[in-house]
Order: C-alpha cells, then sequence, then structure tokens
C-alpha cells in the first residue's frame, strides 16, 4: 500500500468575511463571494486551469484574502507548479497562523519540492495546533515513514488510530512500521483489528510478513495463501510460493509458481522463482528453460545470471542460448566481474566436450574478471582448474593460493591444490593441503546453506516489488 499526503482543503468561509472590514469602500462583496466560489467549483470539478484563471483575477481584488491565496496554492498544486503554489500557500500561513489545515498544505508541498527539514517543522507546527487531530498525527507520521524514520512514525500513527480506530490507511502502515520496527505483537493486533472491520487480501497478506517473521512459517504460509485466493495478484502468488521454497515446501512451490507464471508471463521474479523451485527440486532442465525466460524478460537483473548459472552446471542442456544470455549479459554490464566469470564458465561448460572450446577465451574473460575484482575466489580457483586441466600445474598453485586466502573454506581448492603440489613435487604440501579438504568437506552443508541464504535474500528483495502486468 502506497502512503500519500492527501492536501488538506480547508472548509472555507465566505469570502465577504476573509475579505475583511479595510477593502477599499466601492467592493461588491457578493459579487467577490461568487467569484470564489465559481473558482472553488471549478477546483472541485478538476478544471485548475480555469480556477487559477479566476483566483488570481480574484486576487488583485482582496490581495490579502487567506481563502484565496490558500485556493489558488493547492490549484497550482494540483497541476504540479508546486514553485507557484508555494508562493500562495507561504501567504496564507502569513495571514493566518493558527490554521493547522494550511500548515499542513504547505507542508505536503514543501516535501514536493524536496525541503524536508521546512516540512517537518510545519507538520510539527499543525500538530500542536491540534495535538488531538486525527490528520495533524497521520500526516506527521505518514511524513516519517516517507523520511525511513518509523522510531518517530509508530506513535503517531498509533495516537491517530486510537482517535480513529476506523481508519485502514492509517492502521495498515501503522502495522507495516511496527512490523519493520520488530515489534510484532503490536503490528499483528493491528492488522487483526483492521481484519474486524475489513477483510483484504492485503492485510492477510501483510499478517504473513508478520507471522514469518515471528518464526511461524506455516501460520504465514496460511496467511498467504488467503491472501492470493481473495486477489490473484502477482504479489499474492509470488509471496506465497516464495514463502513455501524458502522452507523448502518445494512441489507446492512449483505448483504456485506455475499458476502465477501462466496468469503473469512477462513478470521476471515469477519466471526467477519457478527457476529456483525446479533448480531445487533437481528439475534442473525446466529450471534452465525458466531463467533463460527471466533472462529475456529483464537482462540485466545480475541475480537471474547467478541462479542460471547454478543450473547450467548441474545440467548443461540448452547450451547455445544459455552461453548467448550470459555473452548479452557481459555486453550490458562490462564492468561486472560475475558477469565475465558467468560467460567464462557457460563457455567451458557448455564447449568442454566441443573442438570449437577456446581456452583462450575463458582465460582472458577469467583474467578480466579479476582485474575487476581481485577477490572473486571462484575465479582463482576455475583460473586455477584451467591451467591444471592444461598440465600447467605451476600456474595453477598461485591461483589456488589466491582463491584460499579470498574465502579458506573453499574445499575444492584445497584440494585441487593438494593434486598440483603432487604433481610439482612438494608431497609434504599436498598432504597437509588434502587433510584440509578432509577437514572442511563438511563445507558442502554450509554450501546448501549458502544458497538458501541466497534463494531467501532474492525473496525478501521483491516482497513488495512492483507487480507485472498479466
Amino acid at each position: 500500500m502506497g502512503v500519500v499526503f492527501a492536501a488538506l482543503l480547508a472548509c472555507l468561509p465566505n469570502l465577504a468575511a476573509g475579505a475583511g472590514q479595510d477593502q477599499p469602500g466601492g467592493v461588491d462583496r457578493p459579487q467577490l463571494d461568487r467569484q470564489f466560489r465559481a473558482a472553488s467549483a471549478a477546483y472541485d470539478a478538476g478544471h485548475f486551469a480555469d480556477a487559477a484563471a479566476q483566483l488570481e483575477k480574484l486576487l488583485r481584488e482582496v490581495p490579502e484574502s487567506f481563502e484565496v491565496h490558500e485556493l489558488l496554492g493547492l490549484t497550482y498544486s494540483a497541476e504540479s507548479q508546486d514553485g507557484k503554489a508555494n508562493e500562495h500557500l507561504e501567504k496564507a500561513v502569513r495571514l493566518k497562523p493558527d490554521s493547522a489545515a494550511a500548515r499542513t498544505n504547505l507542508a505536503a508541498n514543501l516535501v514536493r519540492l524536496g525541503n524536508p527539514e521546512r516540512a517537518e517543522g510545519e507538520f510539527k507546527r499543525a500538530l500542536k495546533l491540534e495535538p488531538r487531530s486525527f490528520d495533524a498525527n497521520h500526516n506527521l507520521g505518514e511524513f516519517y515513514v516517507q523520511s525511513g524514520n518509523l522510531t518517530e512514525a509508530a506513535p503517531l500513527l498509533a495516537r491517530a488510530q486510537k482517535i480513529k480506530p476506523a481508519s485502514y490507511d492509517n492502521g495498515y502502515d501503522l502495522a507495516l512500521a511496527d512490523l519493520e520496527l520488530g515489534e510484532l505483537a503490536n503490528a499483528r493486533q493491528s492488522v487483526h483489528d483492521l481484519l474486524q472491520r475489513k477483510d483484504t487480501a492485503e492485510l492477510h497478506n501483510l499478517l504473513a510478513q508478520i507471522e514469518e517473521k515471528d518464526g511461524k512459517p506455516v501460520a504465514a504460509a496460511n496467511e498467504f495463501e488467503k491472501a492470493a485466493h481473495m486477489d490473484a495478484s502477482e504479489t499474492n502468488l509470488f509471496d506465497w510460493g516464495s514463502e513455501l521454497l524458502i522452507h523448502r515446501t518445494l512441489e507446492p512451490a512449483i505448483e504456485v509458481f506455475r499458476q502465477a507464471a501462466e496468469r503473469y508471463p512477462n513478470s521476471p521474479r515469477v519466471a526467477i522463482g519457478l527457476g529456483m523451485a525446479l533448480y531445487s527440486r533437481g528439475k534442473y532442465d525446466e529450471a534452465i528453460q525458466s531463467l533463460l525466460k527471466a533472462a529475456d524478460l529483464n537482462p540485466s537483473d545480475s541475480r537471474c545470471y547467478l541462479f542460471l548459472s547454478r543450473a547450467f552446471d548441474s545440467s548443461p542442456v540448452h547450451t547455445d542460448e544459455v552461453i548467448e544470455r550470459f555473452r548479452h549479459f557481459t555486453e550490458l554490464q562490462p564492468q561486472n566481474s560475475r558477469a565475465l566469470y558467468y560467460y567464462a564458465m557457460s563457455l567451458w561448460k557448455g564447449k568442454r566436450q566441443d573442438a570449437s572450446l577456446d581456452v583462450h577465451q575463458i582465460e582472458s574473460l577469467l583474467r578480466k574478471a579479476l582485474t575487476l575484482d581481485p577477490t572473486l575466489a571462484e575465479a582463482h580457483l576455475q583460473l586455477g582448474n584451467l591451467y591444471s586441466d592444461q598440465g600447467k600445474y605451476a600456474e595453477s598453485v598461485p591461483e589456488y593460493t589466491q582463491a584460499l586466502e579470498q574465502n579458506p573454506g573453499l574445499a575444492d581448492a584445497h584440494y585441487r591444490l593438494g593434486q598440483a603440489y603432487v604433481h610439482t613435487g612438494e608431497k609434504d604440501r599436498a598432504q597437509q593441503q588434502f587433510e584440509v579438504y578432509q577437514q572442511v568437506r563438511a563445507q558442502h552443508l554450509a554450501e546448501v546453506d549458502k544458497q538458501k541464504a541466497e534463494i531467501r535474500q532474492f525473496v525478501y528483495s521483491e516482497m513488495g516489488g512492483t507487480p507485472a502486468k498479466p
């Protein structure tokens, strides 16, 4: 749910009273009032240019009218002419400094102008004028939400909710703020209170996020499922499938992602989610097909290539298509070391049994990747493997050593370094590496945990992302 600042159009009094007694003699006050009401009607109808023209004309007759300046400021704001709007909204505040609504309108415009410091001050002044006002508490709370200051936002939203318990938007944002702050009991209670008044899919989705963060995956999955059944949006289906995926309920996750992919074929994240679920289930060929589609839908998303590389390493099918996607990725991101690494490995894996295998191209790509990122342990390891496969054991040793300096837990690097030492006649060093290898071979389990963490990171980064069109 997006948070917006609604312009608070005050109930404007009769313009004749607003003109004051200091207007020049001969002023036709009933006529001025009719003109103002016509401008107000044009504003309400969305005819902002007409409203502005009428108000500018009216302002020449009553230059000190709070009502005219306020409405003209709101009119220019509606036309996204925030600079012109600010001039009149500031004038309105000077004319009536005790108007909380005027200060709120000015504050909202200052936000749009990129002046959060002054905006915060005006929101605070509005709250000081009306401390028991729902709007004053809500608007300052929403300002802090937009600023990322949830610690300040939560108590203001909570106070607003007490004033108006039926407010759906305020209650939702309060629950969301408490979720981010880790106040899970408060967040859960807010959602339950709202559900008593309005049963919506997005509330069940939010409750699912709360249950997941509270370590209750079964409850979370149930709530995500409810949300998806109530509203089969891309977000709800993605979140449901992702919840099943990160907790390794793989077959149901695949089924949910398949439904999502059929309904939203242009969604890159759904294609990646399906690819990850299929990969986790060992269905590598299908995983590659889904990840290839994801790469076509969003060629610049580096996360897609991480999982595509993993799946292709397990099952080198669709070789030419995979290599082409990785090649294109290097064109899109030539300074991305991992893009070069993925391309090198796809060539090596895909062409290993092919007479057209060009080891010099692979070496060049790995070298370029390491120039961009010397800490890329996998590239050092694979460069060492490339040299070893050619019998260049002396050249492989520094690469394995560099790989282990960057990541001492690389079990394969210890084993391959031991083999290289055997061939260079350094048997004691070889034995030492083989012993270390035996000690860290349980790293395989850690590697599985790493893959789980990568999946979880992708899922959480996409929660609440921009939905794709069906």
